[in-house]
């Protein structure tokens, strides 16, 4: 759990990326803020030197604390991005070729990353993981060095079903299933509750991976209308009444690339609606543990009452994607398939899963995800800040997400993303096209950017030269 006085930090930090607290303001004395939230004086003093050391805040001699952040003063001028009503229908996935190469540049070292959505490698836990792995090959047993249950080792699916109880939703260790990562995970439930040539319903503009997933497993697509509010739960319900589709796959907190995270109303409402239609929900909950606040949103899997949501995950957004790591969950209402499960899953390597385990139980893993977290809202927010400072005099739409790491840039129509991809490239710079998110056309003035990485000297430049670019080909189209 979070202390108390990182919790009141976070507040604070939100007041100030939000623009209520102004840059040179000054905050109330330790002891006032002390009286004020009803917390000690050690605990006041805690937060705001937690706010100093994030640069949010700083001290002068004998006159108090004081904002240094430049907070959102632009608020009410940052625009979000339009989207498009239309209605579901059934349809292959295209630009498979497209898909495959904006993937393989998303994971060139050599480009500037703006385009794959990671954080820094210098924000991974490293000596945290280290100790951990270090005390799980000591106490382990000479079983753990045999050929390990492709479930999943039990001491990892108790980690993490004890890991979720503390943020309020349960889910029992024989349920779990541990996979190499979240998309391999997908792979297993859509190969078994589909066949060849069948739909899944899918939120729209939708994470280009799994848009390229569907198409390699040869499944069409139900495409839902999706902004940066959430998901149209009308069109949604038309999509499961009349479509014939017997599974949708989507993501309620933070998704990939609006950022938009459901309210318990909106998930408890597809919860039903699963039920109802008898439609299986594959939730994708990767990004949940980088959300901005304190508490982690619960996900739509809490409010199922019927086992029709599969709740998915992985390691990969919240600690790193190179350990491979994540799970799918089953309900009763599948155990009959159980087999089918355990046979098409991938078996994960013991030591990292007993690694992984030490570090959830030894709560480094709860400790790092609280420190994260102030920081990538801080980091988010210092990416929008500059580049709408880029983009100046450029009619921009821009998403603002409440956890995650992903932001959705839209442009003027004459902007073709697409080009403005390849430009990127040519220039060292890796940026993601929106025309991959969805079908018809309908983001192609829009890309998608990651702000996962520190705000270094070299990513503003590679901003600016987008901007630049941009600029350019408005003055040309004039």
């Amino acid at each position: 759990m979070q202390f108390q006085y990182q919790s009141l930090a976070q507040q604070l930090a939100q007041r100030i990326f939000n623009g209520e607290l102004s840059r040179g303001q000054r905050l109330n004395s330790l002891r006032q803020f002390a009286q004020q939230q009803q917390v000690s004086l050690n605990t006041a003093k805690n937060c705001y030197e937690l706010l100093e050391a994030q640069g949010l805040i700083y001290a002068k001699h004998k006159a108090g604390y004081f904002v240094s952040h430049e907070g959102q003063q632009d608020h009410h001028e940052i625009l979000l991005p339009e989207h498009p009503d239309f209605k579901p229908k059934t349809r292959q996935v295209s630009n498979l070729e497209l898909q495959i190469e904006i993937q393989q540049a998303s994971i060139d070292s050599r480009l500037i990353h703006l385009g794959s959505i990671q954080f820094s490698p210098n924000f991974v836990p490293v000596d945290a993981l280290r100790r951990s792995m270090q005390r799980a090959m000591k106490h382990s047993r000479p079983e753990d060095f045999l050929y390990s249950d492709r479930q999943g080792h039990v001491r990892l699916r108790e980690a993490l079903s004890a890991h979720w109880a503390e943020d309020g939703f349960f889910i029992q260790k024989d349920d779990i299933f541990i996979s190499n990562g979240c998309m391999p995970a997908l792979s297993v439930l859509i190969q078994c509750l589909t066949q060849v040539g069948e739909s899944i319903i899918i939120p729209t503009p939708n994470f280009n991976g799994q848009l390229q997933l569907l198409a390699a497993l040869k499944r069409k697509i139900v495409e839902v209308p999706a902004s940066t509010e959430g998901i149209d739960l009308q069109r949604l319900e038309q999509a499961m009444r009349s479509s014939g589709a017997k599974v949708c796959l989507l993501t309620a907190n933070y998704q990939n690339p609006l950022g938009f995270c459901l309210s318990n109303a909106d998930k408890e409402k597809i919860a039903q609606l699963a039920a109802e239609f008898q439609c299986f929900v594959i939730e994708d909950d990767i990004y949940a543990e980088c959300s901005f606040l304190a508490q982690r949103p619960l996900p739509i899997r809490y409010w199922d009452k019927q086992g029709y949501v599969l709740y998915c995950g992985s390691v990969s957004k919240s600690l790193s994607p190179s350990y491979r790591v994540g799970w799918f969950c089953l309900t009763p209402r599948l155990q009959q398939l159980r087999s089918q499960f355990i046979l098409r899953n991938v078996v994960v390597n013991t030591p990292l899963q007993l690694g992984l385990s030490d570090l959830i139980y030894s709560r480094a893993y709860r400790n790092f995800l609280n420190q994260l977290r102030p920081i990538l809202m801080a980091q988010v927010q210092q990416y929008r800040n500059f580049i709408v400072q880029c983009f100046d005099q450029v009619e921009l739409r821009l998403s603002c997400p409440e956890g995650g790491y992903a932001l959705w840039l839209q442009f003027p129509e004459q902007i073709d993303g697409l080009e403005m991809y390849r430009f990127a490239r040519d220039q060292g710079i890796n940026i993601v096209p929106g025309k991959v998110f969805g079908e018809d056309n309908r983001y192609n003035n829009c890309i998608r950017l990651n702000a996962g990485h520190e705000l270094t000297d070299e990513i503003r430049q590679a901003i600016m030269c987008l901007a630049d670019w941009t600029r350019a080909q408005l003055k040309h189209c004039a």
